[in-house]
């Protein structure tokens, strides 16, 4: 057994035994046990390099497969099913059978999130120490036979679901060919890699009619030879920010960067480093202010479904803007035309420019979380101890989507208007699900 998972069962175990005092209803409806099952999908994502909006894959399916679960056993929520166009009926648990409807949730997220990862297995280890815990703990075998079945009714037909998204289909496309011109996106250093999930934009939306749902305006003409340009202005501020930042300008980069796989270059040796993707980040802060919150087990599962499903749906909007605009990224320029030898003070992603992913995910992420914790919760955000990132204090969700947002323009790899814009049509995305799905009836 790796380390990491024995050291995640010896956790799970002393939340049983802290149940058991408690005499709850159920050993499982534990508002941490749930998020600590999520944040061990977040290191496997962490682990294998999943980049952002795969991740934001990842992590849907799981946390619906998990709502599914906890809203059959609980009247005062409703299925997603149907409030999601494509999504089927969900099979709905057997007459006269007893089902530990937390359990199932826990099981149903572990394993769904296990099918859309990789490797294989890698969620199942966690899976079988779960049962085993209920059979430990006294969970009659009666029930935990029942409540596997079930919540393996919900995970095969979320399964089945996730295979129409044509996520399958675009990972045999043809790649993207990226033309060096003017203005048009290149690749970057440290790695001049490839353009990444070019087609994403082909990924089925969960709420949002189409990836192309909210107009987003045209980025400035790129204009590097007028000094009047927006185009010019914009990315001298780049250049001029990155060469005075101050030390909160510093902090504010580092702790938003989440480069889930930065290339680090010493001399001529090159080696990675990995850290949470930006929706990752964002999934752990559920977890934090469901905590700072008190929000029951119900509750937590709605956010972090809710959550998942906004920021899904961001990313594929963003990622259509990006393929379409196909904008150059501030180092290119800035390299070829001003200062051969400057460098950005955090790592240039392969992608285009326009608009930032993570300011559109920020963004839509807090409306979201807004709606499930209100927008007065303050609390110190903790995600990035572990690599070594000082914890920072989160006053409202909307204002650290706003920082996540400018801390690309610290960071030296945006304009300002690629966060502004991504900002905006985030903020959209994320109200236009929060106002489409109904959980609590």
């Amino acid at each position: 057994m790796h380390i990491k998972n024995l050291l995640t069962l010896i956790c799970v175990a002393c939340l049983f035994a802290c149940k058991q005092e408690k005499k709850s209803v159920s050993l499982f409806d534990d508002r941490d046990l749930y998020c600590l099952t999520v944040k061990q999908l977040n290191n496997v994502v962490l682990e294998n390099n999943f980049p952002p909006m795969i991740a934001t894959r990842n992590y849907v399916y799981a946390c619906i497969a998990g709502y599914e679960c906890m809203a059959a056993g609980d009247s005062s929520y409703q299925t997603l099913a149907g409030q999601i166009k494509h999504l089927p009926p969900v099979p709905k648990p057997p007459a006269n059978t007893s089902i530990d409807y937390a359990l199932a949730a826990l099981l149903a997220f572990t394993k769904v999130g296990n099918s859309v990862t990789f490797p294989e297995g890698s969620m199942m280890e966690y899976y079988n120490g779960m049962i085993k815990r209920a059979d430990s703990v006294g969970l009659s075998k009666e029930i935990i036979k029942s409540t596997i079945a079930f919540s393996d009714t919900i995970a095969a037909s979320i399964i089945q679901w996730s295979k129409g998204d044509t996520y399958g289909r675009t990972r045999g496309d043809i790649k993207y060919e990226f033309k060096n011109e003017e203005g048009r996106w290149v690749p970057t250093p440290p790695m001049y890699m490839s353009a990444v999930e070019p087609h994403w934009k082909k990924i089925r939306t969960m709420v949002l009619d189409s990836a192309s749902q909210f107009e987003i305006p045209r980025p400035p003409s790129y204009d590097v030879n007028n000094k009047s340009s927006v185009f010019y202005k914009s990315l001298l501020e780049v250049k001029n920010i990155r060469d005075t930042l101050t030390a909160e300008q510093k902090a504010i980069a580092d702790f938003w960067d989440d480069n889930p796989f930065r290339m680090n270059v010493s001399g001529h040796v090159m080696y990675a480093t990995k850290k949470f993707s930006p929706p990752g980040h964002w999934l752990n802060i559920v977890g934090i202010a469901a905590k700072e919150a008190k929000a029951d087990f119900n509750s937590t599962v709605a956010a972090y479904a809710l959550t998942s499903i906004a920021f899904f749906d961001a990313f594929i909007r963003a990622w259509e803007e990006k393929y379409k605009s196909n904008y150059v990224r501030p180092e290119t320029v800035i390299t070829k035309y001003l200062d051969p030898y400057w460098m950005p003070y955090i790592q240039t992603p392969p992608f285009p420019s326009y608009v930032s992913g993570h300011a559109t995910n920020s963004a839509a992420a807090a409306e979201a979380m807004t709606h499930c914790f209100g927008d007065v919760l303050s609390f110190m955000d903790t995600s990035l101890v572990d690599y070594g990132i000082p914890a920072r204090k989160i006053e409202s969700f909307r204002k650290a989507a706003a920082e996540a947002a400018m801390s690309r323009l610290y960071g030296g790899i945006h304009y300002r208007f690629d966060n502004e814009e991504g900002l905006e049509v985030g903020k959209k995305v994320g109200q236009y699900v929060v106002g489409r799905l109904k959980l609590k009836k």
